[in-house]
């Protein structure tokens, strides 16, 4: 969820209120928004990064905020690809943002633009080594602001994830075709991660399971991916789904990823969180108890209740910790 309102790439005042009002509320994790390893890697302009030790300070308030409240919090480290320089979405102009407005040229694995953005360049080699540089780098300025999580964004059609999908990846050297190739700079960026974290801190892979377009990225292909990203020090699999091209056609519908959430935690027997239109405490317990995922992971709903958590606790009837100043709120 992210908020566009960082100034070159890091977190405000509006960051601490908005991530430490989750804490009060009783999440168990609460995970902070797509996070740029690199300036060309921001969504927009107006997204935070991990690139500077003055964003690694500022993140460093953030986390203590949450931990001052009880929580844990976790952070994802991105980079958009193809899909960066853009538009906030309130802007007044829309599409990519212009290299003399603040934008700049974005990378990707191929010159394959997003559909009405701008046309990307194709990464070297070099380029590509950089890039895992700076996701171990961010790790690190992420483990000395003290966050509990770290979280690979490999999902939602930003760069890992463009190389994922043939949709996108029409390279014909080691990071194209087959799809251990296709796979190969996501799980060297989780490589760089799990070095950064060491062995204690937890590290999560976000997946996009299926493109929701023919040719893509597959449930089955996911399901792989993620076995082999827990071979190289993940811990759990995020599973959502969509964002690589614009003519995907998605079957919206409450909890209509967790299928897919279910698919990954079979096919490679790893620990999967689900998400997706999951927006009450019985539904969320029924994705757990069904053994469909072994966590729920939601955005929305958060936004339109700080306090999910404790509400979901209230009506399930579960013991959770409770914020001393809302006790009141418990029993009745």
């Amino acid at each position: 969820m992210c908020m566009y309102s960082a100034v070159d790439g890091v977190p405000q005042g509006w960051h601490r209120t908005h991530l430490a009002q989750f804490a009060s509320g009783g999440a168990g994790l609460i995970v902070a928004e797509a996070t740029a390893v690199v300036p060309e890697g921001r969504i927009s302009p107006r997204d935070t990064g991990l690139w500077s030790d003055e964003q690694r300070d500022a993140w460093a308030g953030v986390v203590a905020d949450v931990h001052e409240r009880g929580g844990l919090i976790g952070i994802q480290l991105a980079h958009a690809g193809r899909k960066a320089s853009t538009w906030w979405p309130w802007a007044e102009q829309q599409g990519s943002v212009p290299p003399g407005e603040g934008g700049w040229v974005t990378t990707a694995p191929s010159a394959l633009a997003f559909e009405g953005l701008a046309a990307p360049d194709a990464l070297d080699d070099a380029g590509i080594d950089a890039i895992v540089t700076a996701f171990g780098d961010a790790a690190r300025r992420a483990v000395d602001a003290g966050f509990d999580v770290l979280e690979v964004h490999g999902a939602h059609g930003y760069l890992l994830h463009q190389f994922l999908s043939p949709l996108s990846n029409t390279r014909d050297d080691e990071y194209g075709g087959s799809l251990e190739n296709r796979a190969r700079l996501l799980l060297r960026a989780v490589d760089a991660v799990r070095d950064a974290a060491g062995e204690g801190l937890p590290v999560f892979v976000r997946l996009s399971a299926t493109d929701w377009a023919d040719g893509g990225f597959t449930p089955e292909e996911a399901a792989r991916v993620s076995a082999w990203a827990m071979q190289h020090g993940a811990d759990l699999v995020d599973v959502s789904s969509g964002g690589l091209v614009a003519h995907q056609r998605i079957a919206l519908g409450p909890g209509y990823q967790v299928p897919f959430a279910e698919i990954v935690r079979d096919g490679g027997r790893i620990p999967t969180a689900a998400v997706g239109l999951i927006t009450s405490g019985a539904q969320a317990e029924a994705v757990l108890a069904s053994g469909a995922a072994d966590a729920v992971f939601a955005g929305r709903e958060w936004l339109r209740d700080p306090h999910f958590a404790l509400r979901a606790a209230h009506e399930l009837g579960a013991e959770v910790t409770w914020p001393p100043q809302y006790l009141r709120a418990r029993w009745r």
